[in-house]
């Protein structure tokens, strides 16, 4: 599209905005009526460890959001000489999971405790017999039992509970609704129905009904819709809150809101049946739309849906590329410890790079990239670690592939339930997120790791904001009757390019040796969770 073409569309409003609040960085995302991204805005930002939890403030999730628009709108009006005042359809997505409480004045009763947290063992574990059905310790659910099992004085006073993203959607439509992804993270989900599944709901009320709460659980949760529904429409407070400037108007609608999971796969189009994608950044996670339901319960693995309501196992693993962040961050200070500089995409690339120069099985070297715990491997706190033998093969090369390769040991734990126990069949795997980003070794890894052919679109770099932004330009211009599955590969991805990686047998066989290092090594993160104590 021209840049008049593209300045038409901002004009008269035949735009979609999508804004995704990820774990390190508020990305904002604004698409043409071809449902290409024509400018974009960011904002990073880092989680908290505060009193044992982590969180974000509300404060900042403000601060952030407004900062990741405005960056968009500067774009906007560098690029192409207007100010952006509309726009056809507008979606917000966060990071899935999590617990944000409020009373019935809107006051928040606890601090926001994300899908990092590893509290709630106690809780995912009871629930998950009681409903015979996976509850991992992310789940909003999970966060809300143990609270009550630990007693916290805020439980009588909910009035509403939900996501980070049904949170941001509320205060600016003032609709207390979730897209049927992000509430699959919340609660289980009945597929027949598209909505909460009403026979584990009446358990949790029967479950809580000696403690006289004045509410039941249906009543205190978002209402569910899928892709395509009338999420509400932008309210004047805001459109105020979301741009500081005022130039944004009221009454744009809104598609519901989704969590990264779902707009993941919407980015990948990975939302039909046997198509998978896998989302590697500061947490990794693979989704698998399956065939069929699983023939047992297995705590390491997530049932969610795709934003159309599909079943999807969901392999979730708390750490990816946090730890290969802090050695990137190490070896740029010896960079300028020796009076020279380098630009980090360089850095990135250069190191990274040296990963496919090493051994398949890492040469003996073995590393957790445990910032914090791992449900998958049993941990509910996680000490970042690097061992070797004396006689291991030390070298560069070797050092950053098992970073590369640790920071999918717990998916691959995973993955293997899915492949050995259930027979899963998936064709190819589409990836994004930041551990693609230096062009083939991602691909590389993650097909040793799953032994799946991995492939990226040029626009896996735009990730979950510009599948948000899809979702909502689906919302205002698919046809009549069409589905999701149909709208993006004929309005989306029909000419859209990819690469792809098969596995190769050497590394595949690499990374299985390195995994059998992998699971005896986990006595050694063991016992540093254990001796190494603030």
């Amino acid at each position: 599209m021209s840049i008049n073409d593209a300045r038409n569309d901002i004009i008269n409003g035949k735009t979609a905005i999508g804004i995704e609040l990820g774990s390190s960085r508020i990305k904002t995302v604004l698409i043409d009526s071809n449902n290409e991204p024509i400018a974009a805005g960011n904002h990073n930002w880092e989680n908290q460890y505060v009193d044992n939890i982590w969180t974000y403030a509300l404060d900042d999730v403000w601060k952030g959001l407004q900062d990741s628009y405005g960056n968009m709108v500067k774009d906007v009006e560098e690029k192409y000489g207007v100010k952006l005042q509309t726009t056809g359809a507008i979606g917000i997505s966060g990071m899935m999971h999590g617990y944000l409480p409020f009373d019935k004045s809107g006051k928040q009763l606890a601090n926001f405790r994300t899908w990092r947290n590893t509290i709630t063992g106690q809780a995912s574990e009871f629930l998950t017999k009681l409903f015979n059905y996976p509850i991992p310790q992310r789940w909003s659910i999970a966060h809300l039992y143990q609270a009550i099992l630990n007693g916290e004085d805020h439980i009588a006073d909910i009035d509403y509970m939900t996501t980070l993203a049904g949170y941001i959607h509320w205060k600016l439509t003032g609709q207390r609704v979730l897209g049927i992804d992000e509430a699959s993270g919340v609660f289980p989900i009945d597929i027949q129905k598209s909505d909460w599944n009403e026979r584990m709901i009446e358990q949790f009320n029967e479950l809580v009904k000696p403690k006289n709460y004045p509410w039941r659980l249906e009543n205190i949760m978002p209402k569910v819709l899928v892709a395509g529904e009338n999420a509400g429409t932008l309210t004047e407070e805001g459109a105020r809150l979301l741009d500081v400037t005022g130039q944004l108007k009221p009454g744009i609608p809104f598609c519901p809101p989704e969590g990264d999971g779902g707009t993941g796969m919407v980015a990948t189009n990975s939302v039909a049946v046997r198509t998978g994608n896998v989302s590697a950044g500061t947490s990794v996670f693979a989704m698998i739309v399956l065939e069929k339901e699983l023939s047992a319960v297995y705590p390491e693995l997530d049932l969610v849906t795709t934003p159309d309501g599909k079943l999807v196992a969901m392999v979730h693993s708390n750490n990816c590329t946090s730890d290969y962040d802090a050695w990137m961050g190490l070896f740029s200070e010896v960079i300028k410890s020796l009076g020279m500089s380098v630009e980090k995409p360089k850095l990135y690339d250069t190191l990274l790079g040296m990963a496919l120069k090493g051994d398949p099985d890492c040469g003996g070297l073995l590393a957790y990239g445990y910032l914090s715990g791992e449900h998958i491997t049993g941990f509910e706190e996680g000490r970042p670690l690097f061992t070797r033998l004396p006689d291991s093969r030390f070298n560069l090369a070797n050092f950053m592939r098992v970073h590369l390769m640790s920071a999918l040991g717990a998916l691959n734990t995973g993955m293997r339930i899915l492949s050995e126990k259930e027979n899963v069949k998936i064709d190819e795997m589409l990836g994004h997120g930041g551990f693609f980003k230096t062009k083939e070794v991602g691909q590389r890894i993650m097909a040793a790791a799953i032994n799946v052919p991995v492939s990226v679109m040029e626009t896996a770099a735009e990730g979950g904001a510009w599948g948000i932004a899809l979702l909502a330009s689906y919302l205002v211009n698919r046809e009549e009757g069409q589905t999701l599955d149909d709208f993006l590969n004929k309005k989306v991805f029909a000419k859209q390019p990819k690469t792809t990686v098969d596995p190769d047998p050497a590394e595949v066989a690499g990374f299985n040796e390195f995994m059998k290092r992998y699971t005896k090594g986990l006595a050694i993160e063991r016992a540093a969770v254990d001796y190494l104590k603030d």
